[in-house]
């Protein structure tokens, strides 16, 4: 009996259903470091200029006498970090990078770098200006059910206190790079806000950038219309800053990062066939800039054209693989529904890899499914239990532990079938 006939029909068929859905919600992930000033990411949210830290106050208030007297470890205060990002070769980041507190694991950005490299952020207060699914998104862009939110009263933080930043780490985050970390448990209130130079050091075997080559070529005419379009896109004036861009690229033909934050514009406008030509000029500019592979692997997803999300996913893992688990997790997708099954497990695998905080349970899911098309139910189960504890509340959970109940099941017949099939062997010894 083969592992097709033990499995029901239609249980495939079923286990799908979630994870192409999932491929639909990676909405503006190559955007994950844009800012102000940046070369990708107008459209992702707004960003704040860096200022200067100031002393926090004491803390205000007293305890009511009938509960405990809190810890001074556990008021909630503003805490300021301020400092420099550099890259390895000595110069500034060529576009604001992310500033990311770590803790336990999560990771949560606090602000941008400024063009120079300097940075200043207040912990745990900027929130709401990120809503990224690579990032821990608070608003589950995987419909997972394991959205994650502040405890303070209508979701704003006061800050952060001492004792919370105990398994924290401060560090910046641009892809293609590992940065300089700061260990943050023990730090006090009254510390020094300033943490010195954070560097960034280039990883091996990648072959993309976030920024494009061709920006520093840019003439004065054109830098000037597209930063002038990237602030109006920012405002969200999208048609103003369509206009700019238009401008920018016109001046400039080579302009790889005009081209990207034109596609984003005409995105917003919903012009996804213009803004997929603009992708495609960005890309033929700087064939190694990969925010606007990332964007056009995006556009793919709702053709259901396997092959074309295979190809544009096979081409941004090529640039980094390293990055983006989500491209893993596409990747993975379209080589299941191409039945190219030992490609789709190790990209499921890396998938999984790469997403230690199960951000996207569902890749658990898509790795099960590989696995129990190739008959390794041990494997199958393991990956859809895992799926269960990583998105308790999941929508369809219910579907998911009969298919846990199902693979228990062949488990078990296989395990039989194959310990009749060694009792005979052992008889005639």
């Amino acid at each position: 009996m083969s592992h097709f006939q033990l499995l029901p029909a239609g249980w495939t068929k079923a286990a799908m259903v979630g994870v192409l859905a999932t491929c639909g919600t990676f909405g503006a992930f190559a955007q994950k470091t844009g800012g102000a000033g940046s070369s990708g990411g107008s459209t992702g949210g707004t960003t704040t200029t860096p200022t200067t830290p100031t002393r926090p106050s004491p803390p205000t208030g007293t305890p009511s006498p009938t509960s405990p007297t809190p810890s001074i470890m556990d008021y909630q205060r503003p805490i300021y970090l301020s400092g420099r990002v550099m890259m390895d070769d000595g110069t500034a980041p060529p576009e604001p990078v992310v500033m990311m507190l770590v803790c336990n694991g999560q990771p949560r950005p606090q602000g941008y770098s400024d063009l120079k490299g300097r940075f200043s952020v207040s912990l745990g207060q900027n929130q709401s200006m990120f809503a990224d699914a690579s990032l821990g998104n608070p608003n589950d862009a995987f419909g997972t059910g394991t959205s994650q939110r502040s405890n303070a009263p209508g979701g704003v933080r006061n800050g952060m206190s001492e004792r919370e930043l105990m398994g924290c780490e401060f560090k910046a985050d641009l892809p293609g790079f590992r940065s300089d970390v700061v260990q943050l448990s023990g730090r006090r209130i009254l510390d020094s806000p300033e943490l010195g130079t954070l560097v960034l050091h280039r990883l091996a075997n990648v072959q993309g950038f976030v920024f494009s080559a061709t920006t520093g070529m840019a003439p004065k005419d054109a830098k000037k219309a597209y930063e002038k379009g990237l602030d109006l896109a920012k405002k969200k004036k999208y048609p103003e800053a369509e206009a700019q861009l238009q401008k920018a690229v016109e001046v400039y033909p080579k302009y790889a990062a005009a081209w990207f934050e034109l596609g984003n514009s005409l995105m917003a406008q919903k012009k996804n066939e213009d803004a997929q030509k603009a992708y495609e000029e960005s890309v033929k500019s700087d064939s190694k800039f990969v925010k606007p592979h990332l964007q056009l692997m995006q556009l793919s997803l709702s053709s259901r054209n396997w092959q074309l999300i295979s190809d544009r996913s096979d081409t941004v893992l090529k640039l980094d693989p390293y990055s983006y688990s989500q491209a893993w997790f596409i990747n993975a997708a379209a080589k299941y529904n191409l039945k190219k099954m030992d490609e789709a497990e190790k990209s499921a695998r890396e998938a999984v890899k790469l997403d230690p905080d199960h951000h996207n349970p569902r890749s658990a899911q898509l790795l099960g499914t590989i696995l129990a098309d190739k008959g390794d139910y041990p494997g199958a189960l393991e990956q859809m239990k895992g799926y269960l504890s990583f998105a308790p509340n999941a929508p369809d959970v219910e579907t998911v532990r009969k298919q846990v109940a199902e693979l228990e099941r062949v488990a078990g017949v296989k395990a039989t079938a194959q310990g009749a099939a060694t009792t005979p062997a052992q008889n005639k010894q």
